[in-house]
């Protein structure tokens, strides 16, 4: 099990969560931030700090979001585990759930 970040962060990109990860496992994508799955030490400190509530403990995901646990997985597919996001700073791609997505979708909603 794990977090996972669903659509309140696409096109929000806060980074209040990226600050209380006790492990840097919280990568930023174009568009939203990613979980590493793997990285992840399922403490929770990232949930309570995002203000868009885009992030979720996987089984507590809602229903409109489910998809977005695989996007998360599926995002470091090509990356590894880098053992940490500060050390690779902002990554130049996003899932294709995301990249379909309408352009600021959620911009003006914070």
């Amino acid at each position: 099990m794990t977090y996972v970040i669903a659509e309140p962060c696409v096109d929000v990109l806060d980074r209040a969560c990226i600050e209380e990860c006790p492990v840097d496992c919280i990568y930023e994508g174009k568009r939203m931030l990613y979980i590493h799955p793997d990285e992840c030490v399922d403490c929770g400190a990232c949930e309570p700090v995002c203000p868009v509530e885009a992030i979720f403990y996987e089984d507590d995901t809602p229903e409109q979001w489910k998809e977005y646990y695989k996007a998360n997985v599926e995002f470091f597919n090509d990356i590894g585990s880098p053992g940490g996001a500060s050390k690779i700073g902002k990554i130049d791609k996003d899932h294709p759930l995301i990249e379909g997505l309408p352009p600021d979708i959620n911009e003006g909603k914070h």
